[in-house]
């Protein structure tokens, strides 16, 4: 993906989710320098609402190995009803190119690396 370019995967909610700590796996195939953003938001009623946000520069490594994201950030309390929906929106807010720079590592161990996930706050 390059800037301009989002990239969302979303998961339909049962419930509410409490306020707290959250950590993003986010492993890339980096191809250029670039800075990237991962909004958690919740999607309600035609509404998306920011839960947690994460920011982080990566540069290319030497060789085609997907390079690592460990995050961890505190997000907001999300009242969420059954059928809302949670989604994770990778953006590229700047790059060294105009091409696509970061790619998110759908290949797992095949590129040594994690497939992107989130871990929720604790249940109270």
């Amino acid at each position: 993906m390059g800037v301009g370019d989002p990239l969302e995967a979303s998961f339909e909610l049962a419930g509410p989710i409490g306020a707290g700590s959250w950590h993003l796996v986010g492993d890339g195939l980096v191809l250029a320098a670039v800075d990237m953003r991962f909004d958690v938001l919740w999607r309600h009623g035609g509404t998306d609402t920011l839960v947690v946000r994460f920011d982080h520069h990566f540069d290319p490594p030497a060789g085609y190995d997907a390079v690592p994201l460990d995050a961890d950030a505190v997000g907001v309390a999300v009242a969420a009803q059954p059928g809302d929906r949670l989604v994770l929106r990778m953006s590229a807010t700047q790059s060294a190119t105009s091409g696509p720079a970061f790619i998110p590592n759908a290949d797992g161990t095949h590129a040594n690396g994690r497939i992107p996930s989130l871990t929720l706050p604790s249940a109270q």
